[in-house]
C-alpha cells in the first residue's frame, strides 16, 4: 500500500468505526435519566471532540504502521482502539457504568503506554495522543462520577 492509501485507510477505519459505534450506542433515555456531575459537558461537545481525536488517533496509527506493522507501538495502538470502541457499548447499550469505568481506566493506561513508548522514536505520534489522554482522563472522571451518583 502507498502512504496515501494507508493514511486514507486509517482515517476511514477510525472515523467510520467511531461514527458507527456512536450511532449504534447513542445515549438514550437511560442516559438522560441519570444524575450527572456539574462538570458534565453539553451533548454537542462530544461530536467535535471525538472527531478531532479520531483524526489524531488515525494519524498515530498510520505512523506506527508505516514504522513497523508488528511493533510494540502498533500493538498498543490496536489495543487502545479496541478498548475505545468497547467503552460505548458497555456504558450506553449494556448500561454498565462500573464495567465501563474499568475499560476506560485500561484505555487510559494503554494510551499513556503508547505515548511513553513512542516518545523516543516518534514524537509526533506521542504528542498527538496527549489530547486523547487528557480527554480520556476527563471522561474517566465523568464515568466514575456518573457511576457513583447512580
Amino acid at each position: 500500500m502507498t502512504n496515501i492509501t494507508t493514511r486514507a485507510a486509517f482515517l476511514f477505519l477510525v472515523i467510520a468505526s467511531g461514527i458507527l459505534i456512536g450511532t449504534l450506542t447513542a445515549p438514550g433515555n437511560w442516559y438522560a435519566s441519570l444524575a450527572k456531575p456539574s462538570f458534565n459537558p453539553p451533548s454537542w461537545v462530544f461530536g467535535p471532540v471525538w472527531t478531532t481525536l479520531y483524526v489524531l488517533i488515525a494519524m498515530a496509527g498510520w505512523r506506527a504502521w508505516e514504522a513497523g506493522r508488528s511493533s510494540p507501538e502498533m500493538k498498543l495502538w490496536w489495543t487502545q482502539l479496541g478498548l475505545n470502541f468497547l467503552w460505548s457499548p458497555t456504558f450506553f447499550a449494556m448500561q454498565q457504568p462500573w464495567i465501563a469505568f474499568a475499560i476506560i481506566l485500561a484505555l487510559l493506561a494503554v494510551i499513556l503506554a503508547f505515548i511513553r513508548l513512542s516518545w523516543p522514536s516518534d514524537r509526533v505520534s506521542a504528542v498527538s495522543f496527549v489530547p486523547y489522554a487528557l480527554w480520556v482522563a476527563f471522561a474517566s472522571a465523568l464515568n466514575l462520577s456518573i457511576a457513583i451518583l447512580n
